[in-house]
């Protein structure tokens, strides 16, 4: 098993700090792993339970529940979904709330904002207030979080999702986890594996080869149960390689279990279940929410000698390590005091604010100066909005949301005069599960050039004229993003290019705000907007988080967590036609299916027929590792953010010229801030192969960290590499091998933007 293979000593200092030795990695000697205490204690309750009460445990009893041990008191699993706030209570078999006062959470900004702090710190307190709050309410294990790689620009949780990036994904995966089990509660990491699209996910067989798996996809999940030690992971809806996720024998039991030493638990996406024999077999704990498949079946399988009661018993000891390393809450304590805390809202509005990307701000109009702009004008549907629900999936009862136009108001008060116009409306789409009735796939409808849509074109313009500046709030929304199918394109919706040409016409001052979770097409913005920023679904806090960027109390520090290309047939998976498929129909998707009670649903569910087969022809070259290697522009490169003061690097240097297995590439400089603003600032240090007789991407991601460096003031920066992380998978071996030669290492302030060059070998 590869040892700390993603390990970066960075924020080592701050982060121990504030965490303490119980977040010591699994794999560091000395480390007490939690799930490892009680063996001798499992073992003597397995050997009092009944082949009923062993079974029991291994399937949904509740849409949220499973099975503990009654007789013995061992309380049962209580599940909290999702990974960006804990869903309201609902009836225990359906998706029914229950309407309680007490159980409104903080929405906290969503995986693609995380990601876009470039900030291990942000993580880590993020899952602190995820645990808190999860334990408010008496559950023991989050959904989440949510991994996989967003290979595809129009992905329907790519919002959802971290990174294009296995390594700056692993990061954050890793401190979102310890800030979690650090607080008491479990994470399920998920959608174990390859789970990258959502068009007919249910059923899509993932061809991808064994190396990319290992470097591209498989790495976060890696690091988030090496070094994290995640308790729980879930099994994805789809195949790989022709297996379904929850009974593939490679990846559950060779790879998560044997590879990394998983001594967790792992249960499948609702209604990701194919099997009896084999998912028991192949490592799969708990089938959720039903018991199609590990209930009476699995019983009568056990009987008829065709699964051995070992094999359950090993399923069931994983279990209860989760289940006695989390400390259930008791009934009667759980929900009896507001969920959402104002602790966590402060941690929300942290995160938000450091996720907020400047694009683009050629005008100079940001931040704004209020001892001149007196008037502004504030346009767009996304203004007053609110994102914590919407389409399927994952939502939040949010006790409260601070929308964009709610903040600005806020924040400027009497100072300026704000003038609201909607511009246009995205009322065709349906709001909270009201969407699962969208088929997989389909379009966000667009509004119509009708008298409505032509009134509030009006109206926009009308109040364009009369301020001294615009802020366009577009983008997507929570509908046209969305669990269970893909955008079919990353064109802005609902007519909005249309009223922000209208708009510019009038008025040249116009910044245009992005809000969403995934890049979208910006060419037409491009053109009549000297000034862009990327905002996101962003939670609780959202709304007072952007004016405070917008009005310069804070300058900007996000950076982008994917490549925005210039047109969506550039990103590798259209540009190879590997996506969208054409070899099946876009069905209802399986989740849709299993809340709807859709009369197909059992079709679906047991997988009878394979449909579509995604094949992962890019490789390794995802994301900006494809735009670097075929030479492909792109818009705004991977890591790209502009702040109010611009931080310069200088005298690059490296603690030796020669590397072998097992050392540590240090690098170090001096990052100097001449402007007026304190700034926070990502350096990267990516690593390029000069004479590599392997194929490799032309450049990738090996280091950062998140620096504070003060107005007219310089910090000295260190970056560490370990020389293991630079291993390939070799294919042939099914090992991790070391290619000596000579490599680059870059200093860069974003994948495209390379500050400095030192050249090492590797021997």
């Amino acid at each position: 098993m590869r040892k700390n293979l993603l390990l970066v000593a960075l924020s080592a200092a701050l982060l121990s700090a504030c965490k303490g030795d119980a977040t010591l990695s699994r794999d560091v000697k000395g480390y007490d792993d939690p799930l490892m205490r009680n063996e001798k204690k499992i073992t003597g309750i397995i050997k009092q339970m009944t082949l009923e009460e062993k079974v029991a445990m291994l399937h949904g009893k509740h849409m949220f529940t499973s099975e503990g041990v009654p007789a013995q008191g061992i309380a049962d699993m209580v599940y909290a979904d999702g990974p960006f706030g804990i869903r309201e209570e609902m009836e225990p078999h359906s998706w029914n709330s229950i309407h309680l006062k007490t159980d409104s959470a903080t929405f906290f900004p969503t995986g693609s904002a995380l990601a876009a702090t470039w900030s291990e710190e942000m993580a880590y307190i993020y899952g602190t207030g995820m645990a808190r709050e999860a334990r408010l309410r008496g559950k023991d294990m989050i959904l989440g979080p949510a991994i996989n790689i967003q290979r595809i620009p129009t992905g329907g949780r790519t919002y959802e999702y971290l990174s294009e990036d296995p390594f700056l994904s692993s990061r954050l995966s890793v401190e979102y986890t310890k800030g979690v089990q650090d607080n008491g509660v479990a994470v399920c990491v998920k959608h174990f594996a390859i789970n990258n699209q959502e068009t007919n996910r249910g059923s899509v067989n993932a061809i991808v080869s064994p190396r990319a798996m290992r470097e591209i996809y498989l790495p976060p999940f890696e690091a988030t149960v090496v070094e994290g030690n995640a308790f729980g992971v879930m099994s994805a809806y789809n195949k790989i390689n022709g297996y379904w996720c929850a009974e593939n024998y490679q990846l559950l039991n060779q790879i998560l279990r044997q590879d990394w030493g998983f001594k967790g638990m792992v249960i499948s996406d609702w209604g990701g279940t194919h099997s009896t024999v084999g998912s028991v077999t192949a490592g799969l704990n708990v089938e959720m929410p039903n018991s199609n498949y590990l209930g009476q079946a699995l019983l009568d399988s056990v009987k008829s000698g065709a699964v051995a009661e070992s094999v359950i018993d090993e399923r069931v000891r994983e279990i209860l390590r989760v289940r006695l390393a989390v400390e259930p809450v008791p009934e009667d304590k759980a929900n009896k005091e507001m969920t959402a805390k104002p602790e966590q809202a402060k941690i929300a509005y942290e995160v938000a604010a450091n996720s907020i990307v400047l694009l683009k701000n050629d005008g100079g109009l940001l931040p704004i100066d209020l001892n001149k702009v007196k008037t502004v004008a504030v346009i767009g549907d996304n203004a007053d909005k609110i994102m914590a629900t919407g389409g399927v999936g994952a939502g939040v009862k949010a006790l409260y949301e601070i929308t964009p136009i709610a903040g600005l108001r806020n924040r400027i008060g009497d100072k300026a005069k704000i003038v609201y116009a909607q511009g246009y409306t995205s009322q065709q789409a349906r709001g909270g599960f009201g969407g699962f009735g969208r088929r997989g796939g389909a379009p966000a409808a667009s509004a119509k050039p009708d008298d409505t849509a032509a009134k509030l074109q009006d109206e926009a313009v009308k109040a364009a004229k009369g301020a001294d500046i615009v802020l366009f709030i577009g983008g997507d929304n929570r509908q046209h993003e969305t669990e269970g199918s893909d955008r079919r394109s990353m064109d802005l919706p609902y007519n909005q290019e249309n009223v922000l040409e209208a708009v510019a016409k009038v008025n040249p001052n116009v910044v245009f705000i992005a809000v969403a979770g995934a890049p979208v097409d910006l060419n037409r913005v491009q053109s009549c907007c000297s000034t862009i920023v990327q905002s996101w679904f962003n939670g609780t806090e959202g709304g007072n988080a952007l004016a405070d960027i917008l009005l310069g109390k804070i300058s900007p520090s996000g950076r982008l967590p994917f490549s925005y290309p210039i047109k969506l047939e550039d990103s590798p998976a259209y540009a190879t036609g590997s996506f969208p498929q054409t070899d099946a129909p876009v069905n209802q998707d399986v989740f849709v299916s299993l809340v709807q009670e859709d009369s197909k649903a059992e079709e679906l569910l047991k997988g009878a027929t394979g449909r579509g087969t995604a094949l992962y022809s890019e490789d390794i070259l995802v994301g900006y590792r494809w735009f670097d290697t075929k030479q492909k522009p792109v818009m705004y490169p991977f890591g790209y953010g502009l702040g109010y003061s611009k931080v310069e690097y200088s005298g690059f240097a490296v603690s030796k010229s020669q590397f072998s297995d097992g050392e540590v590439i240090s690098v170090s400089f001096t990052a100097g801030n001449s402007g007026k603003y304190d700034q926070l600032d990502v350096p990267q240090l990516y690593v390029h192969r000069v004479d590599s007789k392997v194929e490799w991407p032309y450049k990738e991601l090996k280091a950062f960290r998140k620096i504070k460096v003060n107005a007219g003031a310089s910090a000295f920066v260190t970056l560490d590499i370990p020389v293991e992380s630079l291993k390939y998978w070799d294919e042939a071996r099914h090992d991790w091998v070391l290619e000596p030669g000579k490599i680059e290492l870059l200093l860069a302030h974003d994948a495209g933007n390379v500050a400095a060059k030192l050249e090492v070998a590797i021997r």
